[in-house]
């Protein structure tokens, strides 16, 4: 039998996700000595109250309050306890005592992560976090590593199971949102307050995550425009699934040519981030993410279009991840060694949400009478956006006693600037009783 030296592993939190990384640690240990060189062993987890039900179980003699002490002794820390503080705090400890950190901590990382990156290189430790974003499915490596050497060009990500599931329920079954929501909370998908999942925040941390590596530059959670799928309707969704579409809450990464006041490209570009539903055709790979799966979607100068597909959460899905970056750190330490350090050293600028260029559907009810529909085509052309499909039908409402019609148009695309100031002309023009729904489209 090969003998491995020991590295000491510990483990901040015990809740589903660090309950499962503690048991297959524990009953795996061998065979993940056999692929790292070296052996795991778990010498304590860090949780606020002993007492609390576990599943599965954590042997009580590895249980304590004291994570401080944990720390000082660890070869490798996994933080699985969620928050801002004190996780930042303890990660902070621990790569300043020498130690490598895994972390699932999306809120942190998009918050504090090049704090906590810049510790890491200072001494030549490692930050993991493999499992922050996708849950079981592997994007962080193939972005930082696999593709390294190419361009990243865009990204459309479905990042948060939760809404995909609420949207996927309100596509299939026709549910509203609030009836596909009581099933989420009942099934355990989404939290009592899903504020974080239903409001977008949660996909807008990991949006700034991926923007960071893809363009290996930093790009702050504040610079990340977000919506959630709290206005997304029935209506809405069952007239995107009859026009050939689905909505879906993306998470959309791309690199944007900058234009100068005449709208020409000046040659350099920036980056954006944003989070908001949207139409997306139904032949794109990403409409056939169903359920509380993910997918991300990344295009490539070089390698082309690559789609990362699986579950995005769970406790024991999660803890694959985590298990994933237990071994690649107890190899680095077999090694020897520097950390590498993350290459988000570029310069490149973000830019806001009114650079980003996108299309529009737009749905209105409008006054059906003769020169209505040249007014409204006027109100695009004032704002620079071309019109690319219009559908009319005779609405049965009136509007003042006169008879009234549905128009749904598709624009071409257009900065995200001239699309809003079109949208806001169209809510303050008589001619139009009200504007119904306004979604991007992505994808095409």
């Amino acid at each position: 039998m090969i003998e491995y030296r020991n590295l000491r592993v510990v483990l901040l939190g015990g809740g589903s996700v660090g309950a499962q990384v503690a048991a297959l640690l524990l009953e795996h240990g061998d065979e993940l000595a056999n692929r790292s060189g070296a052996g795991l062993e778990l010498v304590g987890v860090a949780v606020r109250d002993l007492d609390a039900e576990r599943t599965p179980a954590i042997p009580a003699h590895l249980l304590t309050t004291d994570a401080e002490s944990l720390i000082l002794g660890a070869d490798i820390v996994v933080e699985l306890m969620g928050g801002l503080e004190p996780a930042r705090s303890y990660i902070l400890q621990a790569i300043n005592s020498g130690a490598d950190v895994i972390t699932a901590n999306k809120a942190l990382l998009a918050t504090h992560g090049p704090e906590l990156f810049e510790a890491a290189e200072q001494v030549g430790a490692q930050l993991y976090y493999e499992a922050a974003v996708g849950g079981a499915i592997p994007i962080i490596r193939p972005l930082r590593d696999s593709l390294a050497g190419d361009r990243v060009t865009r990204i459309l990500g479905i990042v948060n199971g939760t809404t995909n599931f609420i949207l996927d329920r309100m596509d299939v079954n026709g549910d509203t949102l609030e009836n596909a929501l009581a099933v989420a909370t009942e099934l355990g998908y989404a939290e009592a307050d899903p504020t974080a999942d239903i409001g977008g925040y949660d996909a807008a941390q990991k949006a700034a995550i991926l923007a960071s590596l893809a363009f290996h530059t930093t790009v702050p959670l504040e610079s990340v425009h977000r919506e959630g799928i709290t206005e997304v309707t029935a209506q809405q969704v069952d007239a995107a699934r009859k026009a050939g579409f689905v909505v879906k809450l993306l998470a959309i990464c791309e690199r944007i040519a900058i234009v100068d006041a005449d709208g020409a490209e000046t040659g350099e570009y920036g980056v954006s981030a944003r989070v908001h539903p949207a139409l997306i055709p139904a032949a794109h790979p990403l409409a056939a993410v169903h359920g509380a799966n993910n997918a991300v979607f990344v295009q490539a100068e070089a390698a082309g279009s690559l789609m990362f597909y699986g579950a995005g959460a769970g406790g024991l899905e999660t803890a694959s991840a985590v298990l994933g970056d237990l071994v690649s750190a107890a190899r680095r330490h077999v090694i020897g060694g520097p950390g590498i350090a993350e290459s988000t050293h570029a310069t490149i600028e973000v830019l806001p949400m009114s650079s980003v260029r996108t299309r529009y559907q737009i749905t209105l009810t409008v006054v059906d009478q003769p020169g209505v529909l040249a007014t409204i085509a006027s109100l695009f052309s004032v704002h620079g956006v071309s019109v690319e499909a219009v559908s009319q039908s005779v609405s049965d409402g009136t509007t003042a006693s006169l008879p009234t019609a549905t128009l749904v148009i598709v624009t071409h695309e257009a900065t995200e600037a001239s699309l809003a100031s079109t949208v806001a002309a169209l809510g303050s023009n008589d001619a139009v009783s009200a504007v119904d729904s306004v979604l991007r489209v992505e994808g095409l």
